[in-house]
């Protein structure tokens, strides 16, 4: 069997010249505008709501519902839409893929419960499917400000599916580059198929770059950052419950 070396040097080299890359954006203050949003959503009470699609979904969990992140988030699923709206849940697993539907985000954006100091974080590779900017598009038909992860060179190479031909990162307020090269992969010299995807890698610690910022920022306005503690040690799941009450309904925290 072949040394797998190489290809783990060369897959370590792709993701952190990206996150290098993303360090060195964050501290010139390229994530100063989405921490403002973020900030002032939560200082007035208002709840931070986090949607992705496919593996985008995992950006949405880091942002809502994890040790060390912000209380008042709601993780935004396609599911939802069957779990708490009038779909089917058959219609998860249907061809196309739901979440290229842009007819659902009406009725996923229905389940939200929502209040005028609420912001969207969406995040998408593509930022081209329709229930991501159909999402966004209504978020901002409301007043929600959006903010957008996504890949600029991916979204650039793709045509636009929304019917309102136009792309997420063309709609939000703010843009977060995820670094993604178009199509995700970024190791071509070992088969027929570039393997090794980053946006997972690299949109999570955008993730956390926002949630230390916010934090950061909450703090130094003396203001409350209210955080989750592990539920996995004493007394964490008690404390987390506590806060989650003062948001009520508006957070959602399924299994």
């Amino acid at each position: 069997m072949p040394s797998s070396a190489p290809h783990v040097q060369a897959f370590q080299h792709e993701v952190t010249t990206r996150l290098a890359d993303i360090t060195a954006d964050a501290a010139a203050g390229g994530l100063d505008a989405a921490v403002r949003l973020l900030t002032d959503c939560i200082a007035a009470g208002g709840v931070v709501h986090a949607f992705g699609t496919g593996h985008s979904e995992a950006f949405a969990m880091e942002i809502a519902g994890r040790a060390g992140g912000l209380i008042p988030t709601n993780k935004v699923a396609l599911r939802d839409a069957a779990l708490l709206g009038t779909h089917e849940v058959s219609e998860l697993w249907g061809q196309p893929p739901l979440e290229r539907d842009p007819a659902i985000a009406a009725d996923l954006f229905a389940t939200i419960e929502r209040e005028e100091h609420d912001v969207f974080v969406i995040a998408s590779n593509s930022g081209v499917n329709g229930s991501v900017v159909g999402l966004a598009l209504l978020a901002k038909e409301h007043g929600h400000p959006v903010i957008a992860v996504t890949s600029l060179l991916h979204t650039a190479a793709v045509p636009a599916l929304h019917p309102s031909g136009r792309r997420l990162s063309e709609i939000a307020d703010v843009v977060l580059d995820n670094r993604a090269p178009t199509g995700d992969a970024t190791l071509s010299s070992i088969g027929d198929v570039t393997v090794g995807a980053v946006s997972s890698i690299t949109s999570a610690y955008i993730a956390q770059l926002l949630t230390i910022a916010t934090t950061a920022a909450l703090t130094a306005a003396g203001a409350e950052a209210p955080l989750y503690v592990s539920a996995n040690v004493p007394g964490g799941h008690d404390r987390n419950l506590g806060f989650e009450a003062r948001y009520g309904t508006r957070i959602r925290r399924s299994a």
